[in-house]
């Protein structure tokens, strides 16, 4: 067995939080550190991170971090990961800026170790020798990887297409990988996320054309929602607005230091004058304003949905406004996205969304594409990546029909060891890799899968509080219990039912014994009342019962 591991801990199984280690000997890399949206019943949470336990009793082995891209899937957990292991990060130069951008905010700035690298570089990074190179993404400055170990070569290909005209000029170096080809490759690890999409996806140029078509026949104001970190996606919607003389205004503050970012490096032009604030555009006809806003995955906090709630302090959906969300909808978001566009639309916004116009195309390689990586490659393993369980099954079917031996591709999920004997690849032990939970400054174990059963619980059958004065010498109730009741049923049907309520605490408390001691009391009195409303409404609402010695 060779000393080669390769440990899935995000992006596997799922589709976001992609995170990956390559481990050789007492050295590890990493590759990304992304984050994932909840999904509808994950009350309360933020976001989830890659659960990196693994990493912890190997810390002082991790040498670097790789990262592929700046997309929130690949970046979003950086600032976590580099609070517990402060390693040199490697990325692009407008992906290094949108980390400077979240390391900014997360005052992590001043001590993060970053390191600019282009395609065509050479890391030495332990016994790793890295070479990234371009791939077409729906992000400039994006990269796969060629991973040089002892043991052969890795190719990471990092979110891929084959588009032939992209928006920046720079298609996929189709060069770079006839190399890798021409030396071995031992295994490739290749993005799956489309690999149940037929054909070949379309290029970013439909896009333009898309759009082009929306404000020209737009008579009011445009709202344009995408990702702040699109930073191809806006400059193609700044295009567009500057040919139909178009003012610009940006709604949401993550997006404003993106854009600033990319324009002070050179990746995005606004022309002179067109940029304005939102007060100003107020003073502008309608047909003269294009507004680029946050929020297109419906996110509660994010300006989409503010504006869906008439709730942004300074912007309104007005008649006559045309909103456009520009993305895909990323799974277990489809009900949040879906409730913002029937808002925006009973506010009399006209709402353009995929499929109703091509006003999105993936940075995702479809079949076809996906084909011809592996054909160019010719590795001796295949993984597929990035991908809930059906695409990767899929991906792994497609390198199947073009010969490959089924014993020679692993489909795994997060956490489950790769390694390598006699050239083969070899699916060992599964470690931890499932979800970490962020809730405003709560990460991990502060608001784990108890917590949030707990919320389900709430949510679904609301909550009861019982409040009662008790001698425990006597075992007697003093006073008279006080209950409430949110989230259970309307206040009028309620206060019939607490009624009956404070009669069960008070006979249970009866029929206590002297010297019973208030937790034993608080337990009964729960399980009656427990009881009760279940004989009374068929539900069970969260119970809490506080004996109050005295």
């Amino acid at each position: 067995m060779s000393n080669l591991r390769i440990i899935p801990l995000g992006g596997l199984g799922e589709v976001g939080k992609n995170m990956m280690a390559v481990e050789y000997g007492d050295d590890v890399l990493v590759i990304d550190a992304g984050l994932m949206f909840p999904e509808s019943d994950m009350y309360g949470v933020d976001f989830i991170i890659p659960d990196y336990g693994y990493l912890r009793d190997k810390k002082e082995r991790v040498r670097a971090i790789v990262i592929t891209h700046g997309h929130e899937d690949h970046i979003g957990a950086l600032h976590f990961f580099l609070r517990e292991f402060p390693v040199p990060v490697y990325a692009t130069r407008l992906t290094r800026g949108l980390i400077e951008v979240k390391l900014r905010q997360a005052h992590l700035l001043q001590e993060a170790k970053l390191h600019t690298i282009a395609p065509g570089d050479i890391l030495h990074i332990g016994p790793f020798q890295v070479e990234p190179f371009h791939v077409c993404h729906s992000i400039p400055d994006t990269v796969g990887l060629g991973i040089m170990t002892p043991e052969g070569l890795i190719v990471h290909s990092s979110d891929f297409k084959f588009d032939h005209t992209p928006v920046d000029g720079q298609p996929t170096d189709f060069a770079k990988l006839a190399e890798f080809a021409g030396r071995g490759v031992l295994v490739l690890l290749a993005d799956s996320t489309n690999a149940t999409e037929p054909g070949t996806t379309p290029s970013e140029q439909v896009v333009t054309q898309a759009l082009d078509d929306i404000m020209r026949r737009a008579q009011g104001r445009v709202i344009i929602a995408t990702f702040a970190s699109l930073i191809s996606r806006i400059q193609q919607a700044i295009d567009v607005a500057a040919y139909y003389g178009r003012k610009v205004a940006i709604a949401g503050a993550t997006m404003v230091d993106n854009i600033k970012m990319a324009m002070r490096l050179g990746y995005l032009r606004i022309p002179e004058g067109m940029m304005v604030s939102l007060g100003e555009m107020e003073s502008l006809p309608p047909s003269r304003c294009l507004i680029l806003a946050t929020g297109v995955q419906g996110e509660p906090t994010a300006v989409l949905s503010r504006l869906a709630l008439g709730q942004h302090p300074s912007l309104q959906v007005r008649p006559g406004d045309t909103v456009v969300l520009s993305s895909h909808t990323i799974p277990g978001n489809e009900e949040m996205i879906h409730r913002v566009i029937n808002r925006l639309f009973q506010k009399g916004a006209d709402v353009v969304y995929h499929p109703l116009a091509p006003v999105h195309v993936s940075g995702h390689a479809s079949q076809e594409e996906q084909k011809l990586l592996l054909n160019i490659l010719r590795p001796r393993n295949f993984v597929p990546i990035h991908g809930e369980l059906r695409h990767l099954k899929q991906h792994a079917k497609l390198a199947m029909e073009l010969g490959m031996p089924r014993e020679r591709i692993a489909v795994v999920e997060n956490g489950y060891v790769l390694d390598f004997e006699d050239d083969r690849i070899r699916i060992g032990p599964r470690v931890p890799g499932g979800y970490v939970f962020v809730d405003g400054t709560w990460v991990g174990d502060a608001v784990g899968p108890a917590v949030i059963r707990d919320r389900e619980s709430l949510a679904m059958a609301g909550v009861c509080v019982a409040v009662f004065r008790y001698d425990p010498r006597r075992g007697a109730l003093l006073g008279t219990p006080r209950l409430t009741v949110r989230g259970f049923a309307a206040r009028d049907v309620a206060e019939e039912i607490v009624e009956g309520a404070v009669d069960v605490v008070r006979q249970t408390v009866q029929e206590v014994r002297a010297g019973t001691p208030p937790a034993t009391v608080e337990r009964q009195v729960q399980s009656a009342l427990s009881e009760f409303f279940y004989q009374q409404t068929k539900n069970r609402p969260e119970i809490i019962v506080m004996a109050v010695a005295e």
